[in-house]
């Protein structure tokens, strides 16, 4: 029996979503186009349903890694070699779930991965004549951390040679979560955890700067408020009148996907007890 979804990942065939294919489409041109960047927005804001939507989308062309930081320790950021191998565990974790053979998956377990240097190695030999797209959820529940700015440098150097043709490396990074980890680095200037080697790095270069923009609109409009709408107005029958009601909840919510689905919730949760 569908419902309308307020807590955790949107599921079609559990939940009454709104048709966001307009959005992917948008996303997919800049995965297409080789792009890195970041999805940043409030909490409950769609970030994990849309990721969720782009690995069904990609699996056809790309190899899709999905992971997320969620529930990472801090032991598995106390260490260059501790964070390689979390990530790496992490990875083959996820292809389990995919179509690609095991043996690939597997592959990506290198035990002799202790540092960012072999790590940037073993990506190379990964990624050499496959098209992998990385995606990363809940990237900010550990941007305090001085070797989460070495993994994202290491990621930002390894796109600056792939397009000078002199490495490979992922096709896109795209990472999620609700700050801008632009500013990570001066953010860990400011609170005393990284002191720039003088001389040989400037204070303001952030470790993200070769992020596109990303520009698009993630709250919902009247239009795609009415695809949900629709779907549930399918199997209820109430007689009303889709758009209006669309346009209705628009504007008490700007759009905002958790008011959006609330006063769905809520709606629908009042008019069975009646």
């Amino acid at each position: 029996m569908r419902e309308f979804n307020v807590t955790g990942v949107c599921l079609k065939y559990k939940h009454y979503m709104v048709d966001i294919s307009g959005k992917l489409r948008q996303i997919r041109a800049m995965i297409d186009k080789g792009d890195y960047f970041t999805i940043n927005r409030g909490r409950q804001y769609g970030k994990t349903t849309t990721l969720l939507g782009l690995e069904k989308a990609m699996k056809e062309k790309y190899i899709v890694i999905s992971i997320s930081f969620e529930g990472m320790g801090d032991e598995s950021f106390s260490t260059p070699s501790e964070f390689c191998q979390s990530v790496l565990k992490k990875i083959s974790q996820a292809l389990r779930f995919t179509s690609v053979p095991k043996a690939y998956r597997e592959e990506w377990l290198n035990t002799k991965v202790k540092n960012f240097i072999s790590l940037g190695e073993h990506i190379t030999n990964m990624c050499e004549g496959q098209n992998v797209v990385l995606m990363i959820d809940e990237v900010d529940k550990t941007s305090n951390n001085q070797v989460f700015l070495n993994f994202l440098s290491l990621l930002r150097e390894k796109y600056l040679l792939s397009q000078a043709g002199k490495d490979l490396t992922f096709q896109s990074v795209i990472l999620a979560g609700v700050y801008d980890i632009k500013n990570i680095k001066l953010k860990l200037i400011q609170s005393g955890l990284h002191s720039p080697a003088s001389g040989q790095e400037k204070t303001y270069n952030s470790p993200w700067n070769i992020a596109a923009d990303f520009d698009v609109d993630m709250s919902f409009s009247t239009d795609e408020i009415a695809t949900m709408i629709s779907e549930y107005e399918k199997k209820e029958k109430t007689g009303m009148d889709i758009f209006e009601v669309s346009k209705s909840i628009y504007e008490y919510t700007n759009g905002y996907p958790y008011l959006v689905s609330r006063i769905c919730f809520l709606i629908n949760k009042k008019d069975k007890k009646n």
